[in-house]
């Protein structure tokens, strides 16, 4: 693989943008906020199995998608499939019963 793929490749792309732009670049780790606190394993993996589908998509010329996992893969799905759409997780799922336990505020 290439040498994109190396860990801190992220505070040294930050190191160029400021050099380059002149400007101060702040580096946030996207998975923190979404998710919340540090990565465990399993968001790992999957940032890493999302991130090199993304990057193999780029490499071949592929754009206008989204990456999805399904199953043991990932697949790209056109934007225009999922743009204006909403996929709502019902409020007696497991899943919030779940975060809910562990005291997840969902705003409500």
């Amino acid at each position: 693989m290439a040498d994109t793929c190396k860990p801190g490749n992220s505070q040294f792309l930050a190191q160029q943008l400021e050099e380059l732009t002149g400007l101060e670049s702040r580096l946030t780790i996207l998975g923190y906020l979404q998710r919340g606190g540090t990565p465990s394993a399993g968001d790992r993996l999957l940032a890493t199995r999302l991130g090199t589908a993304c990057a193999d998509l780029i490499h071949k010329g592929v754009f206008g998608v989204m990456v999805a996992a399904r199953g043991d893969g990932c697949e790209p799905v056109p934007l225009k499939d999922v743009v204006g759409k909403r996929r709502t997780v019902p409020l007696d799922h497991y899943w919030i019963e779940s975060a809910r336990s562990v005291h997840t505020c969902f705003g409500d």
